[in-house]
């Protein structure tokens, strides 16, 4: 089970990547697409001032039971382990164990 502090940092991560996305998009386009080598470095520099966390590289998957980082499984949103053992009690629909 993760920490707590951990799962709430994740989630602050969420909110300021969603928060700051227009804002990151429009300057990173400016940075890219610019012709001028000075617009081109004033949208680099707002571009670092916007915070370390509302970058989506630092975003990681949790499983939403247990708070896992790793074994993640996207389509469901948990890790293996708890995937796992909740598509052997029947808990989650369409799930059934393979057998041929």
């Amino acid at each position: 089970m993760a920490k707590e502090s951990m799962k709430a940092r994740e989630v602050k991560r969420a909110k300021l990547v969603a928060k700051y996305a227009a804002k990151r998009a429009a300057l990173k386009e400016i940075v890219n697409k610019s012709g001028d080598p000075v617009e081109a470095y004033e949208a680099a520099r707002k571009l670092q001032k916007i915070p370390r966390n509302a970058n989506p590289i630092r975003l990681h998957n949790r499983c939403k039971i247990t708070g896992r980082p790793k074994g993640y499984i996207r389509l469901f949103g948990l890790s293996r382990i708890q995937f796992r053992e909740m598509a052997s009690n029947g808990l989650i629909p369409g799930v059934k164990k393979a057998s041929w």
